[in-house]
């Protein structure tokens, strides 16, 4: 693969010293291939700041700057030494041309990526770390609309390893920015001490100056508007078990957003909130799964609109795939009896009415949630696997993470958290044809809990097992980091339907709200898709959904994940129209291409993706007001837009009489579609 000549490419580079010039202060500038996006780095009294913006035509031939970021510090703190003071510039390397790189993803917005970037490496000395011989440098590398950048460690001495305790990264934003961004939690708190699990409410569009609700600041992925100027988001991406997952700290008056570790008390105490990191001899690593000495990239998205933040790939493009599947891993479509029926409905009985729904729907999968073990037990869940089995259903299964970090209850526990009962676990579910898991109840970025992830995941795929997880962080590149990584929850998911009426009534917010945020930095495991009027196992009491149903079948479009854990029951199929039951037998899992067509974060949003040669464009409408739409099919699909015919799936006009009838373009590849508020359109193209 091309991504594996990356560093032999910067060995190539120019090579340009500047130790001598050690007082002298340095500007690099490095823009992505299309020059149209930029990262400006510049070393002056000992310190390394960078400003970055994206650059648009003025006149035939010249272009103006659009600065987004204004100057923010870089620099990071060991106990080495404090490598974001007394910094000499020693060598600096750009790339000559800009690197390709070209990938398959199973699980993503694309399934083929062609990616290229420009790359700038500064190395630094610093003279408190002169006598250790460690050496940091800062790794630039800038794509059309994105920049990633971290910090990678070099072994010059004896010392082989340090530990990071801060960073000094920030993000400046100008006054009057505003943010879409979701408070970081306490830890252990919440039910069963289980928090933080990036399941806080956001804050819409507001002050960058607005304090957090608990006072930690905020997690990624961090949205920000800058009026006239455009958008940016703000993430970070390649987080193993090498380093801790980080967030924002609340920003400074002047709008400095600063890069925050975890907090102590999570993971019940244990564990460092830094990152111990060994480093690699002269910066070279041996094994493509080696991340020595290299921090996770920060990772930064700009545009005028919002075309670049949802369709961006930036969080997979600069990662490697660590390790080769042991088997080929496909999309699936679970059903899931708990979100709708909840804790009674983990019995053996139930869980046959459930595996017999994914039959009659065609799906692949039926996942069996928390409780198991002590409702039906393992000799009756073999029964179970061998019942899916014959149906023609792959079985998931659901477990418990803890050692001993939190409360939650929920059986089955002890069997994840150590790697040789874990390993003992997924050899009795591989026995049985079990095709993937669900794991709850994380709750920690430490690195000591970034080494768990990445222990499930890695013994996961020796048994051909796919993972999902649950009341957890946000996966950072994991998609390809991980091949049998399939999706996280990191968000106020669908169960909180059921147990709040004031989440039904915010539903379509939110749903408006994540493909510009959440979901696109990474898959987000939500488990929506309710079609019953309300939310108990009998159609009858409960919390009332107050989205239409054309709405629900939209969010299964719209939210990104390979698995999805939808929440049909099985009278969905007696008393929904067919049509839509028809929807959800063929709607698929994974795509090969995502385009962004039109919308706002929180208002409304018209997405198209495409699986095979079949396009599906959602056009969902969360304000309060129907919402006249004339969408420009022609920029997203092309020719193949002009005068097409579609079939439509919408509502009528009271909102609450879902149809499903033609629809065909004019001339210029335009649709002229009105959507009722909390409802949605959806057009389907003809198979060619």
């Amino acid at each position: 693969m091309k991504h594996h000549l990356l560093f032999a490419a910067l060995v190539a580079a120019m090579t340009v010293p500047l130790g001598a010039q050690e007082n002298a202060p340095a500007t690099f500038r490095v823009k992505s291939p299309d020059g149209l996006t930029y990262a400006d780095i510049t070393v002056a009294n000992g310190r390394a700041t960078y400003t970055a913006g994206y650059r648009v035509p003025k006149g035939k031939k010249d272009t103006t700057d659009i600065q987004m970021l204004e100057p923010s510090p870089l620099g990071i703190v060991t106990d080495v030494a404090d490598f974001s003071q007394k910094l000499k510039l020693e060598k600096a390397e750009p790339s000559h041309q800009a690197i390709g790189n070209s990938y398959n993803l199973r699980q993503g917005k694309r399934s083929h990526i062609d990616y290229t970037e420009n790359m700038l490496v500064l190395t630094f000395s610093q003279p408190d770390a002169a006598k250790s011989g460690v050496q940091m440098r800062i790794i630039f590398r800038v794509s059309n609309d994105n920049i990633a950048f971290n910090y990678n460690f070099v072994q010059t001495g004896e010392t082989s390893a340090l530990v990071v305790q801060s960073e000094a990264t920030g993000f400046r934003f100008p006054k009057g920015t505003t943010a879409f961004i979701c408070p970081q939690s306490d830890p252990m708190i919440g039910w069963k001490r289980s928090k933080p699990s990036y399941e806080e409410e956001y804050i819409w569009d507001e002050p960058i100056t607005t304090r957090s609700r608990y006072g930690q600041g905020w997690t990624f992925p961090c949205l920000f508007h800058e009026g006239d100027k455009g958008w940016v988001l703000v993430s970070e991406t390649g987080v193993t078990s090498e380093y801790c997952a980080c967030h924002l700290a609340d920003a400074t008056e002047d709008g400095l957003f600063q890069i925050a570790f975890p907090m102590q008390g999570e993971n019940n105490g244990f564990g460092s909130t830094g990152a111990q990191i060994g480093l690699a001899q002269g910066g070279k690593t041996a094994h493509r799964g080696n991340m020595f000495g290299r921090t996770p990239y920060r990772t930064i998205t700009m545009g005028r609109t919002l075309k670049p933040i949802v369709e961006t790939t930036i969080a997979w493009d600069v990662v490697p795939q660590l390790y080769e599947p042991s088997k080929e891993y496909q999309g699936s479509r679970n059903t899931w009896s708990w979100i709708i029926w909840q804790d009674p409905s983990i019995n053996y009985d139930d869980q046959v009415k459930f595996i017999d729904l994914a039959a009659s729907l065609g799906w692949e999968g039926c996942l069996i949630d928390g409780g198991w073990l002590q409702n039906i037990g393992r000799e009756r869940m073999e029964k179970l696997f061998a019942y899916a089995k014959k149906k023609g259903v792959n079985p998931w299964v659901w477990y418990n993470s803890n050692g001993g970090w939190n409360d939650a209850p929920q059986c089955a526990r002890q069997s994840m958290h150590n790697p040789i009962v874990r390993k003992h676990e997924m050899r009795w579910l591989q026995r049985h044809g079990v095709a993937g898991i669900k794991v709850d109840f994380f709750a920690g970025d430490k690195q000591e809990t970034m080494r768990l992830y990445e222990g499930i995941l890695s013994d996961a795929n020796d048994f051909g097992i796919q993972v999902i997880f649950h009341g957890c962080t946000l996966p950072r590149g994991w998609e390809r980091m991980y091949p049998n990584y399939c999706s996280s929850e990191a968000v106020l998911a669908s169960e909180n339907l059921v147990f709040s009426q004031g989440f039904c009534e915010m539903e379509a917010r939110h749903a408006c709200l994540h493909p510009f945020v959440r979901n696109t930095v990474a898959s987000m495991e939500y488990g929506g898709t309710v079609l019953q009027k309300r939310l108990n196992k009998g159609n009858d009491g409960g919390s009332t959904r107050r989205t239409s149903d054309v709405f629900e079948l939209a969010t299964a479009v719209a939210f990104q994940s390979c698995g999805q854990n939808f929440a049909l029951t099985p009278r969905d199929l007696e008393e929904q129209p067919a049509f839509e039951i028809e929807f959800m037998r063929q709607v698929p899992t994974t795509w090969d291409d995502t385009r962004f067509i039109e919308g706002f974060p929180g208002k409304y949003i018209v997405l198209a993706r495409r699986h095979a040669d079949r396009w599906y464009i959602v056009a969902m409408n969360a304000e309060e007001k129907a919402k006249q739409l004339n969408i420009d099919l022609k920029s997203a699909l092309g020719d193949a837009a002009l005068g097409a015919t579609f079939t439509y799936l919408h509502d009528g006009k009271d909102g609450k009489s879902p149809q499903q009838s033609t629809l065909k373009t004019d001339k210029k590849g335009c649709a002229l579609l009105t959507i009722q508020p909390q409802c949605a359109g959806i057009l389907i193209s003809a198979v060619p």
